[in-house]
C-alpha cells in the first residue's frame, strides 16, 4: 500500500482526511495519514498544534515528512484564505481565484524542491467545500428555513471554491453570519460527511482535481 503524508490545519482538517479520504483511497491501495501543522515546537512537553503562522512553520514540517523515505507522496491541505504574506507566491498572485491559488502552489513547490511533494491550497478555505450542499448545512445546524439564504450565496458564485476571501466574507465568516453557533471543530466535518464526498467533487473542480491526483499516485 502506498503512503501519503497530508500535512493538514487543524483537527476539522485531521478529521475530514480520516473519516472521508481515507476510506476513499483506501481502494486505490493508498494509506493517507493526516498530521496537524506544528505553530510552535518545545523542547519539552506536547508541541503546539493547528493553524498556519507562519511559512517557516509549514516548510519545516514539509520536510520533515518528506524525510519518511518510505512515504510515496506528502501533500497538503491547507486553507488559502488567510496564509501569511511571505507565502512563496502571494506577493505576485493576481488573476481569478483559481489563477491565483495555482500560482501559490506552483511557487509552494518549487520552494520545497522535492519530487514527492504536491501541494494543495483549499479555496478559500475548507468551508467553502460545506457550500457544496446549504441544506445540509441548515439541516446539520438544525435550522432548516436558513436554507434559501445559504442557497442566494452560493447561486452567486461559480463553484463554492469562487466564495471571497475577505474577512467580513469568507466562507466561514458567511456561515457564522447565519449560524453564529457554528464551531468549525465541530461541525465542519460532519456536515461534510452528510454531504458526501462525491457531491462536494462534482460542485468543486480545484478540490476534485487534488483528489483525482492522489487516486493515481
Amino acid at each position: 500500500m502506498k503512503k501519503v503524508h497530508i500535512l493538514v490545519e487543524g483537527p476539522t482538517e485531521e478529521a475530514f482526511v480520516k473519516g472521508m479520504l481515507k476510506p476513499h483511497l483506501a481502494p486505490h491501495n493508498i494509506w493517507v495519514n493526516p498530521v496537524i501543522v506544528t505553530t510552535k515546537r518545545l523542547k519539552s512537553g506536547p508541541n503546539f498544534k493547528g493553524g498556519i503562522t507562519s511559512y517557516e512553520r509549514v516548510r519545516d514540517d514539509v520536510r520533515r515528512l518528506l524525510g519518511d523515505t518510505s512515504a510515496s507522496l506528502v501533500t497538503t491541505l491547507i486553507d488559502y484564505y488567510g496564509l501569511p504574506p511571505e507565502f512563496p507566491g502571494q506577493a505576485h498572485a493576481t488573476g481569478t481565484p483559481h489563477q491565483k491559488v495555482a500560482l501559490v502552489e506552483t511557487a509552494f513547490g518549487a520552494n520545497i524542491n522535492h519530487g514527492k511533494f504536491r501541494p494543495y491550497l483549499s479555496l478559500h478555505e475548507f468551508e467553502a467545500l460545506l457550500f457544496s450542499s446549504p441544506p445540509d448545512i441548515a439541516r446539520t445546524l438544525n435550522e432548516p428555513t436558513k436554507t434559501t439564504d445559504l442557497q442566494r450565496i452560493r447561486s452567486a458564485f461559480s463553484t463554492p471554491e469562487d466564495i471571497n476571501d475577505n474577512p467580513a466574507t469568507a466562507p466561514s465568516r458567511r456561515i457564522i453570519g447565519h449560524f453564529p453557533r457554528y464551531n468549525k471543530v465541530l461541525f465542519g466535518s460532519l456536515i461534510a460527511r452528510r454531504i458526501g464526498l462525491e457531491h462536494i467533487r462534482r460542485e468543486c473542480p480545484h478540490f476534485n482535481d487534488w483528489v483525482s491526483r492522489l487516486e493515481q499516485i
